[in-house]
This record gives structure tokens, C-alpha cells and sequence, in this order.
């Protein structure tokens, strides 16, 4: 299978998962509103979604999945069958003792950690504690769901692990829809939701669990030791851990900030969650696949490869991502009032959040290429370097976001992710290539210039019929206008830049078929230009 076919096979099942995210969200405001039900239950899902953020996602498949691969090289499936009963009875055991823990001590986590500021209010400080106490467990599903998903990811099969989060939003919709029909109030609503997190963590468990069988892997339980192989993967998940930890801590610092003006919080988050689209789709599948490609290359001695897949991998995440950030840069306020504006929602909203998206689309090549770039620093099993970049740019997100936040506001704190998403990308990309783990690829380089430009064309061409389509855009214009009317933007856009990005050889056929093909190649050149 292709790398290309690989990607499209993580990116639409996350493309999926988000699209049901939006109507989940949609159908959540419209069931509980912004009222303490809402409060207390997004209050208690933060605590453990953060904690999957963190370890389950971020730094167990950073360090589990080159040492699975490399146990395959070394010992067959049978070897790698070894190593993950090793780990799996290490981390059932961990989450067991942690989920009790948690659970016993929710109180006072809510006191002191989740929701402070609910203290003063009982009815609303029991239910937050409630809720958690119900949806806590998923933290360890989705932990031992990562290390399943790994191992598929390393065996080559991607769908199953990709496919599975998108039942949390199944499932949540579905309890949504119940509730809606049977005229539940926002207490029942609330209960429904949290006994639905947690049944969609034990389904995604289990969808991937029934892959990994089918796959050849019967994991059994072992009672859990400290062997060398596990106390390898703690040494190597530590660091990654410390970098997902200081990547939140930058997010609840520009939160914290963001607070001292009036809907600057939630300008950033309304922003956030449409640009957080096309990162998640290109980025995630990025970032999936080329792990498990690149460790497997490295181990076998495939040092071309290795090259291949990284130059292509970049190639075609530009190839993506180039475009979304030329049209969010330049019809952002248009995408915001068609998604965002009614209501409570008011015109000034719109150009506040169109504005702050506009900053985000500037920033978004650099937070994929960081995607693409952190996997040639995992599969060789360096986690600290990342980790290190992580934290130089937090230093200069709060420096710049402290300087420029009593000027500009929210502006002033997207400016400072933007700059620090890009010194984390050269810190990146500069270190693998000193390091010699970044070969030189000449139509890579030729083809840049004509990807930017090719966007560029586009984005001049969607500014001119931006300004000729106002009415239709307007917010005099009816939902339905708005929507035809950039649709058509898109998909005329779309076509003018896949039209000039092959006229002008900023990509062609080899670039997504032959050159994305999981082979060997002698040089780092594509097949054929």
C-alpha cells in the first residue's frame, strides 16, 4: 500500500471524526446550552481527555512504536507478541492502581485542580465531581486502546485505529438524539452523556483490541516487571510526556491571559476549532503513518528509504496544506459567519474570530511540518530533542504573548502561538539536517517555490471573487446563499490550484503515486519529475 493511500486512510476517518465532532457540538449547545449542566460536564471530560492528550496518544506511541518495530526486525511476531504482553501488564496495572486513586480522590481534584472556581457552588461542584467520577475510566481504555493502535500502525494497518474515535461522537449524537426525542432535561442529559463517554472508550478498546486478534497478535496477560524492554520504553515515554505536558501548560498559560479581556477566550477557541481541521486531518495522518514507516526503514538499514519517506511525506503535506492556509488567510471572515454567526453570535464576533483564524492559517504549514518533522526524531528514539524545542518555544509563545496581549488581545496571543509554531519547526528541521537525518532532494526544492506560488495565484483570485460576491456573503444574505456561495468559492479554488500546482510542476503523478510507494529507493530523487 502507498503512503498516499495510507494517509487518505487516516486523514478521512479523522476528516470523519471531526465532521461528527461539529454535530455533536452543535447538538450539545442546543441540548444543554452554556449552563452549569454544560460547565460541569466539560469541566470533568477536560481531566481525563487531557490525560490521554498526554500519555496515551502523545508520548506511549512516540516510544512504543519504534521499540515494537524494532522487536519485530529482532524477533519476529513472536517477539513482538513478548514485548507487548510485557507492556500491557505493566500499564493495565498502572491504570488500574490510578483509576481507583482518581476516583477516591475526585473531591478534592476538583477542588484543587479541575474546577476551582466551582468550590463556591455545591450543586455544581457535586455534579462536576459526579460526572468525573463516571467518565474517569475511559482514560485507561483509551490508554490500552493506544498501545493497540500502535501495534497496528506498526503492522501496517491503519483503518481500525483511525476509524475508532469517531464512535465516541456515534455515540454521544446517539445519546443527544435520545435525549432530544424523550424531552430529557439538561441533568438527565449530562448523566447520558458522561455513561456515554465511557461506553465509547470500552468500544474503541474493543474495535481495536478484535484488529490486533485478527492481525495476528494474541496478547495474553503477564504479571507486571520492570524488564529491560519496559524500562527502555519509560525512558523514552518520559521525555515525550514532558513534551505533550508543556505543549498544555502553553494553552492553559494563553487561556490564563486570554481571560483578563472580555470574549477573548472564546474568540481563540471559536478560531481554534475550525483551523484544528485541517491540522487534524493532514497533520495526524502525517504523523500516524510515518512513525511506524520510518522506524521500520531505519531498522532494516534503508537509510534511502528513510530519506524517500521523509521528503515525500513533507512534499505532500505542503502539496495540502499550502492551499488551506492561503484560503483561511484570506476567506476566513467568510467561513466564520456562515458557521458561526446567529444568535448570540454577532457580527463583531465575526470579525474578531475571521481575524484570529486569518493568523492561525499563517501558522498553519508550520504546526504540520512539526508533524512531519517530530517522527524522524521518535523513530530513531529520540524523544528528548523534541521535548527541548518544546519548551524553547514555549518561552517565546508566553514572551510574545504577555508583550503583545495588551495591544492587540486575542490577536496578540495567536501571533505568539504562530511564531512559536515556526521557531519549533526550524529547531526541527535544522537539527535533522546537521545531524545528517535529512538528505537533500532537488525536487523537493523545485517544487516549493511552484507549490507557494500556485497558492498564491489562488489566493488572488478568491480575495477578487470575495469582493465581488459581498451580497452573497454578506450577513443580510440567507443561510442558505451563504453556504452555495462558499462552497462554490472552495471547490472553484480547489480546482484553480490543482490546475496550477500540475501546470507548473509544483506537483505531478509521481509525486502521488509511484515516489508515496513503500519501497527502497537508491536515491532520494522521485522516480521520475
Amino acid at each position: 500500500m502507498s503512503l498516499l493511500r495510507k494517509f487518505a486512510t487516516v486523514g478521512g476517518a479523522t476528516l470523519g471524526s471531526r465532521v461528527f465532532g461539529f454535530v455533536r457540538e452543535m447538538l450539545m449547545a442546543a441540548a444543554v446550552g452554556t449552563g452549569p449542566v454544560a460547565d460541569a460536564f466539560n469541566a470533568a471530560f477536560r481531566f481525563p481527555n487531557t490525560f490521554r492528550r498526554l500519555f496515551a496518544e502523545g508520548a506511549f506511541n512516540s516510544a512504543f512504536v519504534p521499540l515494537f518495530a524494532k522487536e519485530i526486525d529482532a524477533g519476529g511476531m513472536e517477539g513482538a507478541r513478548r514485548f507487548s504482553e510485557e507492556v500491557f501488564g505493566v500499564l493495565f496495572t498502572v491504570l488500574l492502581v490510578l483509576t481507583i486513586v482518581m476516583e477516591l480522590s475526585m473531591p478534592l481534584l476538583v477542588r484543587t485542580i479541575i474546577a476551582p472556581g466551582f468550590a463556591d457552588d455545591p450543586e455544581k461542584f457535586g455534579l462536576t465531581v459526579r460526572l468525573a467520577v463516571i467518565m474517569f475510566p475511559y482514560l485507561a481504555c483509551m490508554s490500552l486502546a493506544a498501545m493497540m493502535g500502535g501495534m497496528l500502525n506498526s503492522l501496517h494497518r491503519y483503518f481500525a485505529a483511525a476509524i475508532a474515535p469517531v464512535f465516541l461522537n456515534f455515540i454521544l449524537i446517539g445519546v443527544l438524539a435520545f435525549a432530544w426525542w424523550n424531552d430529557h432535561d439538561a441533568l438527565d442529559v449530562g448523566l447520558g452523556l458522561s455513561w456515554g463517554v465511557m461506553a465509547a472508550g470500552v468500544v474503541q478498546l474493543a474495535i481495536v483490541w478484535i484488529a490486533v486478534r485478527n492481525a495476528g497478535m494474541r496478547i495474553g496477560f503477564r504479571r507486571p516487571r520492570l524488564t529491560p524492554n519496559v524500562r527502555r520504553l519509560l525512558v523514552l515515554a518520559l521525555p515525550a510526556a514532558i513534551t505533550g505536558g508543556i505543549t498544555q501548560v502553553n494553552l492553559l498559560i494563553n487561556t490564563a491571559i486570554a481571560s483578563a479581556a472580555e470574549g477573548a477566550v472564546s474568540s481563540l477557541v471559536y478560531a481554534d476549532r475550525i483551523y484544528q481541521l485541517p491540522l487534524g486531518v493532514i497533520g495526524i495522518a502525517v504523523a500516524t503513518v510515518l512513525l511506524p514507516e520510518l522506524s521500520r526503514a531505519l531498522r532494516g538499514g534503508a537509510g534511502a528509504e528513510a530519506a524517500n519517506l521523509q521528503n515525500r511525506s513533507v512534499e505532500f503535506v505542503l502539496f495540502l496544506t499550502l492551499p488551506a492556509a492561503a484560503a483561511l488567510l484570506v476567506m476566513s471572515e467568510p467561513i466564520v459567519r456562515l458557521l458561526y454567526e446567529r444568535g448570540n453570535f454577532h457580527a463583531d464576533a465575526t470579525v474578531t474570530v475571521g481575524a484570529i483564524l486569518a493568523l492561525y492559517g499563517l501558522g498553519l504549514p508550520a504546526f504540520v511540518l512539526i508533524k512531519a518533522f517530530i517522527p524522524g526524531f521518535f523513530a530513531r528514539e529520540d524523544t528528548r530533542t523534541p521535548m527541548i524545542f518544546a519548551g524553547i518555544s514555549v518561552v517565546v509563545n508566553v514572551s510574545l504573548a504577555i508583550t503583545l496581549f495588551p495591544r492587540f488581545s486575542a490577536l496578540g496571543i495567536a501571533t505568539a502561538e504562530i511564531v512559536a509554531g515556526w521557531v519549533n519547526a526550524a529547531l526541527l528541521f535544522f537539527t535533522l539536517v546537521r545531524r545528517g537525518h535529512w538528505g537533500g532532494d532537488r525536487a523537493l526544492l523545485r517544487r516549493i517555490p511552484r507549490l507557494v506560488l500556485s497558492a498564491a495565484l489562488m489566493a488572488a483570485a478568491l480575495y477578487y471573487a470575495i469582493g465581488l460576491l459581498g451580497p452573497q456573503l454578506s450577513s443580510a444574505a440567507p443561510v442558505a446563499v451563504k453556504a452555495a456561495t462558499v462552497a462554490a468559492l472552495v471547490l472553484v479554488a480547489m480546482t484553480l490550484y490543482f490546475g496550477l500546482a500540475f501546470a507548473t510542476g509544483g506537483a505531478d503523478r509521481s509525486m502521488l503515486t509511484r515516489a508515496l510507494r513503500r519501497k527502497a529507493v537508491p536515491k532520494t530523487e522521485p522516480l521520475s519529475e
